[in-house]
C-alpha cells in the first residue's frame, strides 16, 4: 500500500509538475477541498481531478514546461506537509501581465490530507507577492 507521503510525492512530481497532469485522478479523490491561503482573502474551493488537470494546463500556458523540485516532505498521521520550488518562463499572460520571457520562481508549501490513499483536502500557500514582483519586471530589469 502506498503511504500518504509517497502519494503526495508522486502527485507533485507527476501531476503538479506538468509532466502528467491527466493523472490527477490517480492521486486525488473525486472531490477535493482546496484551501487557498492568501493573506488578503483566504478562500476554499472544491476541485475535481479534471479541474486540477485544467489548472495545471493553465500553469503550463503561463510558464511553459517548468521544473518542480520537492524541497521537503513531512508526514504525520493523515497529513503530509510539502514544500517545493517551481521555476518556469513567463510565456503567457498572468494576472494582466503580458509575457516577458523572464524566468519566474515560485516557492510553495501545502499540507495535504490523505484518506484511503488519495488526497481529499489541502491547504496551500504560494508566495503570490514574490511572483507578482517577478512578473512586473521587464526583460531589461532582470
Amino acid at each position: 500500500m502506498t503511504t500518504g507521503k509517497e502519494t503526495v510525492r508522486q502527485f507533485l512530481l507527476q501531476v503538479r509538475s506538468g509532466r502528467q497532469p491527466d493523472w490527477a485522478g490517480r492521486f486525488m479523490a473525486g472531490r477535493v477541498l482546496a484551501h487557498q491561503l492568501v493573506s488578503e482573502a483566504p478562500t476554499v474551493v472544491e476541485r475535481t481531478p479534471q479541474q486540477y488537470t485544467e489548472h495545471v494546463q493553465e500553469m503550463l500556458d503561463a510558464y511553459g514546461a517548468f521544473t518542480l523540485t520537492v524541497d521537503e516532505l513531512i508526514a504525520e498521521g493523515d497529513r503530509v506537509y510539502a514544500r517545493w520550488t517551481q521555476v518556469g518562463r513567463h510565456v503567457g499572460p498572468v494576472d494582466g501581465h503580458p509575457p516577458t520571457g523572464a524566468e519566474v520562481t515560485s516557492i510553495t508549501s501545502a499540507v495535504y490530507r490523505i484518506e484511503d490513499g488519495l488526497i481529499v483536502e489541502y491547504w496551500i500557500q504560494i508566495d503570490r507577492q514574490g511572483i507578482a514582483g517577478q512578473l512586473g519586471k521587464g526583460i531589461d530589469e532582470r
